[in-house]
């Protein structure tokens, strides 16, 4: 099955409908049209193809009756203001990730990724199963917003450098850009944080104006062309151990939907989710390689980096607890969940890891990658 092509009886059905058909919905149901802006260009086709994967299974689901038209980022406003859009009633929904509005609210990164955080399935684990998506709402329904997981990048890479980076003194006076909390952590070692939209990175790292610059993963990296004037790929990610990308609906036209439509666009909003992350995890290897074939050179992050953020953040989330509205509720829920799903991966996860990286070093799996700035190669 095509992941464009949403079953309507099998979507309604997890939906807790799966009496109805398709024709019956559409006949008792009426005529809605949205629009909706994405914070991304469209060129980058798998994390801008989540809103548009949410609209077809809504638009075949209920045979056209309800319409949701998406807009690139820029087309009705900056990708960085689709939340504001949608609280102002330009438009009735945005897809987007929460933590580019920390400048509203530290809060608002909860529903997206903060630093040393979750993975992809540890979030889903929380938001569907942990009350994650209820406890997110208390929040941003009181900003005017419905929230709703509408996919996921998983863990990312670490970001594109101008230049080689030897030991944590290196980042220091570095232009980057990185969004949201991880902004704030690398500010704490020096780093001045600069937050631009996707499509306007890579003339900034080449006319210099910025340094270095994160972005998603290998897929989308190589589709914006990093790697020529940014040729060190470092790694890991470690301010976005998963990134959950959401759909927001203006509360008033949330409010307006029948029953029936907002649980259909829930259960489109989740399978979207899932499909983004299969892409991803589908794509990336593929283009890992083809990166440094072109010469990317893989890097890993110095541990005195990855030992000064991590002490930052922990800084950062102990000030929120006494500062940011609704932080303290919705943090602690998240990270004794952490707890729970980390012992989770180190019984399982881990050592299935440690088996198949035994399986690669006596040759029964393919080597990793090979050539100059090698996966496992170091900084240091």
């Amino acid at each position: 099955m095509h992941r464009r092509k949403f079953l309507t009886t099998a979507a309604i059905g997890g939906a807790g409908a799966s009496a109805l058909a398709a024709p019956a919905i559409a006949q008792s149901t009426p005529q809605v049209k949205w629009r909706c802006t994405s914070s991304f260009p469209q060129s980058l086709d798998t994390i801008y193809g989540g809103a548009v994967d949410v609209a077809q299974y809504v638009r075949e689901a209920t045979d056209g009756a309800f319409d949701i038209q998406v807009f690139a980022g820029g087309e009705i406003v900056p990708g960085l203001q689709a939340a504001d859009a949608v609280q102002n009633g330009t438009v009735e929904m945005c897809h987007t990730a929460a933590y580019y509005y920390v400048g509203k609210s530290p809060t608002w990164a909860l529903g997206a990724v903060i630093p040393y955080g979750l993975n992809n399935r540890g979030m889903n684990a929380w938001l569907y199963y942990g009350g994650g998506i209820d406890l997110l709402n208390k929040f941003y329904n009181a900003q005017g917003l419905q929230y709703l997981p509408a996919g996921n990048t998983g863990t990312q890479m670490g970001g594109w450098f101008r230049q080689e980076i030897g030991s944590l003194d290196d980042m220091s006076g570095l232009q980057m850009r990185i969004a949201g909390l991880a902004g704030q952590i690398m500010e704490q070692i020096g780093v001045v944080p600069q937050q631009i939209a996707g499509g306007d990175i890579y003339p900034a790292l080449e006319r210099g104006t910025i340094d270095a610059a994160e972005w998603i993963g290998p897929y989308d990296d190589e589709k914006l062309g990093f790697y020529q004037v940014a040729p060190y790929y470092y790694y890991p990610g470690w301010w976005e151990g998963n990134l959950t990308l959401n759909v927001f609906v203006g509360q008033e036209a949330w409010n307006g939907l029948p029953d029936t439509y907002k649980s259909l666009l829930s259960t489109a909003c989740s399978a979207a989710n899932t499909a983004m992350m299969a892409e991803y995890d589908y794509k990336n290897p593929t283009a890992l390689r083809s990166l440094v074939q072109q010469g990317a050179q893989l890097r890993a992050f110095p541990d005195d980096v990855l030992n000064a953020t991590y002490d930052a953040a922990l800084s950062l989330y102990s000030d929120l607890r006494g500062s940011a509205d609704g932080w303290s509720e919705i943090y602690d829920s998240m990270m004794a969940f952490q707890a729970e799903h980390f012992l989770w991966q180190q019984v399982a996860e881990q050592n299935f890891a440690r088996f198949m990286q035994m399986k690669q070093s006596n040759g029964q799996l393919p080597a990793q990658i090979s050539g100059a700035g090698a996966v496992g190669g170091s900084a240091n």
